[in-house]
């Protein structure tokens, strides 16, 4: 049998128990402390930006203008070409095949046009001979009249021979086109950036979401960069910008501007801020930097700050600012 004070000793120790779990679960929870420093803007006033590397050039997509498979892939990630190098060629056994037709159809038509001259001359021959009679009563004039239209029927079949030539001569260049757009070369001299084909896969044509291959200048990189609208009015080409390598705040490096786009356009390089809403449109500007002072590969993100005043700078004289409003930053 348990002692008479067992069960209230018991319930004072749960109550006990459940206020201390109350008191130590509304403590508030430690914020985390950040594994990398968020980039600190150097101006008073700025415009913030997202900022994406990419080639003076812009990164070009790399197509065919005919599809086929590849029949060999000439330059890989990292190259340095040219302009006009290959690289890749698509299978053109087809192509080469209808080639040696035209060709064989080109030599055909030249014999026709050797065979034609040949007749007129004759007929020519015999004209001026049956021209050469003085005694009108050795020849007909009907038979005169026949050669003569012999002349020009032979001259016909000779420019028509001549036009068979043109035409043979024109399919041939047909497929020499044919066969040069089934050879890809650099459009610039660049660098290979991505490559997303090899021999033996088939290759479409037109616009793809993945191009077959990425190429551009590195010799200059761009940052550009993306104004949300609503801090468009704010944006000043003179203004001072300064870019921040993201996951590492220490490497930094002035910009100086390019151009600017003068088309405001939806944006569509995302943050990943959950208040970021997709349904923005962006001015963009293009900056360029040294590459020595920036450790930064193409495609890589940048945090961007660029100087800018203050919405009272700016705003137009005797309008108040809008009550609840605050002047950006």
């Amino acid at each position: 049998m348990l002692p008479k004070y067992t069960l209230p000793v018991l319930a004072l120790a749960g109550f006990a128990f459940g206020v201390y779990s109350v008191i130590h679960g509304n403590k508030p929870v430690p914020v985390a402390p950040a594994v990398i420093e968020p980039s600190q803007a150097p101006f008073k006033t700025f415009i913030a930006g997202s900022g994406i590397i990419e080639a003076k050039t812009r990164n070009i997509a790399i197509g065919t203008a005919l599809p086929g498979l590849v029949k060999t892939l000439s330059v890989k990630v990292g190259d340095r070409v040219p302009a006009g190098a290959l690289l890749f060629a698509i299978d053109d056994r087809e192509a080469q095949a209808s080639l040696a037709i035209r060709r064989a159809d080109l030599e055909r038509a030249k014999a026709s046009v050797a065979e034609a001259a040949a007749n007129l001359t004759d007929t020519q021959v015999l004209l001026k001979l049956a021209e050469s009679v003085t005694d009108r009563r050795a020849i007909s004039l009907e038979d005169l009249e026949r050669r003569r239209d012999a002349v020009l029927i032979a001259q016909a079949r000779l420019d028509g021979a001549k036009a068979a030539v043109q035409q043979a001569e024109s399919q041939v260049t047909a497929v020499q086109v044919t066969l040069d757009r089934l050879t890809v070369r650099a459009p610039i001299a660049g660098e290979i950036l991505q490559v997303n084909i090899r021999p033996g896969e088939f290759a479409m044509a037109g616009a793809m979401s993945m191009p077959l291959l990425v190429m551009g200048n590195l010799d200059q990189l761009h940052v550009r960069v993306d104004i949300d609208e609503n801090d468009a009015w704010r944006f000043r080409p003179d203004g001072k910008a300064v870019a921040y390598l993201r996951g590492n705040r220490d490497f930094s490096t002035p910009l100086t501007l390019a151009y600017v786009e003068p088309f405001v356009v939806p944006k569509r390089s995302l943050t990943g801020d959950s208040t970021e809403r997709v349904d923005m449109r962006v001015l963009q500007a293009l900056y360029r930097f040294d590459r020595s002072r920036l450790p930064a590969y193409v495609g890589q993100q940048v945090d961007v700050f660029i100087e800018a005043p203050g919405y009272d700078a700016l705003k137009p004289a005797g309008q108040a600012v809008p009550p609840g409003s605050a002047a950006p930053q």
